[in-house]
């Protein structure tokens, strides 16, 4: 299994299957339950979403290879990075606060989006490598990046609001 995926491949790839979907259902071709064509329907759009979303993706990767969950555990002695990924979550959420408060509170926030953006696509890049070699190590440390993306997103969503709110302030 490989964490990369060709967005654009899929995209393409996901659509030809509605469309087959869709031309069976219209033909009468649906299997004896009647309900399940939308049901594959369904089954096919949440696939879609979890693979051309990176942080889902991960996510899900990080389930399929999760077989023995002793071996998956952070060992003693490495929960250090999740306190420096809370300590820089905490310092991105006090970054935002602070560009609020400024002259241009607008591009302030816009700048911590960029911030945001550009730890997301190294971290994203990390585990292109991490899953390309899924030992335990590899997927602890995946794991890890995943909390991190998770923060980040959560911190992404928080200055969008902001930068909602502020659009409509001037």
């Amino acid at each position: 299994m490989s964490f990369a995926v060709d967005v654009s491949v899929l995209a393409e790839r996901y659509r030809a299957v509605v469309r087959w979907l869709r031309i069976e259902s219209l033909l009468g071709r649906e299997t004896q339950d009647d309900g399940e064509s939308p049901h594959a329907l369904g089954l096919l759009d949440e696939a879609y979403r979890t693979l051309a979303d990176p942080l889902s993706r991960a996510e899900y990767l990080c389930c399929l290879y999760e077989t023995d969950q002793d071996s998956l555990e952070f060992p003693k002695g490495q929960l250090g990075s999740r306190g420096s990924s809370l300590m820089e979550q905490i310092e991105l959420e006090e970054t935002l606060v602070a560009a609020t408060n400024r002259s241009d509170p607008a591009g302030a926030v816009a700048k911590v989006l960029t911030k945001l953006a550009e730890r997301s696509a190294a971290l994203d890049k990390e585990l292109h490598a991490l899953f390309a070699d899924p030992s335990p190590e590899n997927l602890n440390a995946a794991r890890e990046i995943v909390r991190q993306l998770e923060q980040l997103s959560r911190c992404r969503r928080d200055a969008e609001g902001r930068q909602v709110v502020l659009g409509r302030r001037d």
